[in-house]
């Protein structure tokens, strides 16, 4: 049995990492036996390398190797791909076709971005898998097919299955043996070796000479995000190679060529930041709102006082609460100017008042109605439930949106959700 490096050798599988070794190793312990792969990774990692590891090592390497890419074939016509049709099945089917299943009998099928299937064509791959069965789109006889399956998604399959976008019971059966290739940036220590490997390789191609980093270029490459992955840094290093007539490449020429949010270090500070700005503005909206609640509170007791004991009195007992409240100590321009802004009610009107009662006022020819101070509900939990109903009714409960105008992430969101219960 051949080496791990020899394959990757030959199939030019660059890097050493750890998780790339061990995904090039299952593949070829599974590629003797007829078992269905299911291949995860995120777009651009090379996901495409595994299955071609597994046919050529199997028993099947003479038969037909079929790659199919689920997701650029359009809905309406993915079956009659996959499964072929008869003629006059559909408006243009002029003749019969073979579809792939009965095309690669005998050989491999490699179905790339199978999370994008649409969920009638899940049940007719579902069959071929349990039963080696299918039927072409307008026919009724029932066809074999030996053939096996290998399959890759960048989707995360159990969020699919949650979401209905993906049958539970396809996913156990296309993962009986699951091989996750690493991202990009988890193989640091291959960022380099595989810059320079497609440098070389351009080099040689548009026959010039290969292109070189400086010490902190390099030192950028192996600290930038790389969202796209190999296929991303691949397409860098052509664009730097036909671009740049100057072969020592620094720093700033590199950092033209990517864009500069998706580096690491910055987005994180970034969100940081984010975080950090709400938490101030949400501290000072709480202390105008508890300033707001103790003046209200002063204005309460002020007014109270004042219809229990009078104006004059009021006015020597509470000189510095009348400061606080009107901003003057003034007595000419504090009480008397607000006097006719409280409520009074007339005591010829206390029969229609069935709310008051004062059958002991003797002193003025107005009943002053009760005050009653209640206790303000200004708690920050308080608040803060109140802002996130707010937020999710404006949003119409769009939990990604309520979460986006509170500024805070969607996780910290649903767990607030889940803390009042809402």
């Amino acid at each position: 049995m051949e080496s791990v490096q020899n394959i990757k050798q030959r199939f030019e599988i660059i890097g050493n990492d750890p998780k790339l070794n061990r995904a090039v190793e299952k593949a070829m312990q599974v590629a003797p036996t007829d078992i269905s792969v299911l291949v995860t990774g995120e777009s651009g990692v090379g996901k495409e390398s595994i299955p071609k590891i597994i046919h050529a090592l199997s028993h099947r390497k003479h038969g037909k190797y079929i790659a199919v890419n689920c997701g650029a074939i359009p809905e309406g016509t993915i079956d009659s791909e996959l499964f072929g049709h008869e003629k006059g099945s559909f408006t243009g089917a002029t003749s019969a076709r073979e579809g792939y299943f009965e095309v690669a009998n005998g050989g491999t099928i490699f179905l790339d971005e199978v999370g994008e299937l649409p969920l009638t064509t899940q049940v007719r791959l579902l069959r071929v898998l349990e039963n080696g069965e299918f039927i072409k789109v307008g026919s009724s006889q029932v066809q074999k097919t030996n053939v096996r399956i290998v399959a890759a998604t960048n989707v995360n399959m159990i969020e699919a299955i949650e979401k209905g976008k993906f049958r539970e019971d396809l996913y156990y059966r296309l993962s009986t043996v699951e091989i996750q290739l690493p991202a990009l940036r988890e193989r640091k220590d291959d960022i380099h070796l595989l810059f320079r490997k497609f440098a070389a390789d351009f080099a040689h191609k548009y026959k010039m000479p290969p292109i070189k980093l400086s010490e902190e270029a390099v030192r950028y490459l192996l600290h930038y995000r790389w969202s796209g992955n190999i296929r991303q840094l691949r397409n860098v290093a052509e664009q730097i190679s036909v671009l740049e007539t100057n072969r020592e490449i620094g720093l700033t020429t590199l950092q033209s060529y990517l864009p500069e949010n998706e580096k690491s270090l910055p987005q994180v500070v970034g969100e940081k930041k984010s975080a950090s700005d709400f938490s101030t503005e949400r501290e000072i909206l709480y202390k105008v709102l508890f300033d707001m609640k103790n003046d209200l509170n002063d204005l309460k007791k002020l007014t109270l006082e004042l219809m229990q004991n009078g104006v004059a009195k009021v006015q020597e007992t509470n000189k510095s609460l009348i400061q606080k409240i009107y901003g003057t100590t003034d007595e000419k321009n504090t009480i008397f100017e607000e006097r006719n802004k409280m409520q009074l009610v007339p005591v010829e009107e206390e029969i229609e008042q069935e709310e008051f009662h004062d059958e002991d006022e003797e002193n003025g020819n107005y009943l002053f109605a009760e005050a009653i101070e209640e206790e303000e509900t200004l708690s920050l939990e308080a608040k803060e439930l109140e802002m996130i109903k707010k937020a999710l009714e404006k949003n119409k409960g769009k939990r990604k949106a309520a979460a986006d105008e509170l500024g805070i992430s969607e996780r910290t969101l649903y767990r607030k959700i889940k803390q009042f219960d809402l």
